[in-house]
């Protein structure tokens, strides 16, 4: 299956899911409009199909379980960008098209609204799993020595000329802050699907190339790309004093480097029927 029709597919169960639940399980309307504004204003929900499409390559069913891991990856993810939209970290005003969390309802409102996501997907994970293993993957990626730890090396690291050439430093940065997240999403499908040791292994390589790539092609937009284009502000990262690959490379060879681990993750899924993970790597077409 191409990624385009399995898109069609599950992107409105997706919506669908994290609209209807949102509404019924939270007790407080007015705070759940507050949580469901940055979930339900848009996205391209990469991490939760990813999720399914490795469910999907390695033969396992899609039911409405499924669909609720799924979403429960994208409500760790929604908290993540309302936390680092907030003053005290990147400080945007805009995301996903939409004025950011802490602009539309108040700053103690989004910080409070992202630490509610939190828990509710890990409870949607743990719910529809019933599984330590997958609970165990994603809050390893989201945690001090994952997700956290590079959101805290990215500030530590603002404006400060010693890191600037670091490439060992930017590099574990930048795979920890965004990385870990889609590692984890294929790691979780891997593990529940129980596929062999072999599979989980070209599985992984997969992912972290993937997963490395997408702040690559994240910082390359950032410079390509409108503000209307990206639904974000662009053109600020150098501005603001951010050291990353591209800050680091300059365009061109980051581009290179983009292009090295395209190859590199499709590589590492070469021998499985890959066509539907393969095709995840065209959205880095427009920053090459």
């Amino acid at each position: 299956m191409k990624l385009t029709d399995f898109s069609e597919l599950y992107l409105p169960q997706i919506n669908s899911f994290l609209k209807e639940q949102l509404e019924c399980t939270i007790n407080d309307h007015k705070f759940s409009e507050i949580m469901s504004y940055s979930v339900l204003a848009g996205g391209k929900r990469l991490r939760p199909l990813l999720f399914l499409a490795t469910l999907e390559i390695l033969s396992h069913p899609i039911s409405e379980k499924e669909i609720k891991i799924a979403c429960g990856i994208e409500l760790i993810h929604t908290y993540s960008l309302i936390h680092d939209d907030l003053p005290a970290m990147d400080n945007d005003d805009y995301r996903r098209g939409k004025l950011t969390s802490h602009k539309k309802w108040g700053e103690a409102e989004a910080i409070l609204a992202g630490d509610a996501l939190l828990p509710l997907g890990i409870q949607w994970i743990a719910e529809a799993s019933n599984s330590y293993e997958l609970i165990k993957v994603i809050t390893r990626a989201i945690g001090p020595n994952g997700m956290a730890s590079g959101q805290y090396m990215d500030i530590d690291s603002t404006n400060n000329l010693s890191y600037k050439r670091n490439e060992t430093f930017i590099d574990k940065m930048e795979f920890l802050k965004t990385g870990c997240l889609i590692v984890a999403s294929v790691q979780m499908a891997a593990e529940y699907a129980n596929s062999n040791d072999k599979v989980q292994m070209n599985l992984l390589h997969f992912a972290e190339a993937f997963g490395r790539a997408y702040q690559i092609y994240d910082d390359i937009v950032d410079i390509m790309q409108t503000s209307v284009q990206a639904g974000k502000k662009t053109h600020k990262d150098a501005d603001n004093g951010k050291n990353n690959t591209l800050t680091m490379l300059g365009l061109e060879k980051s581009q290179a480097e983009l292009s090295d681990l395209i190859a590199r993750g499709k590589v590492a899924i070469k021998d499985m029927d890959n066509q539907l993970l393969s095709d995840f790597f065209d959205l880095y077409r427009k920053a090459l």
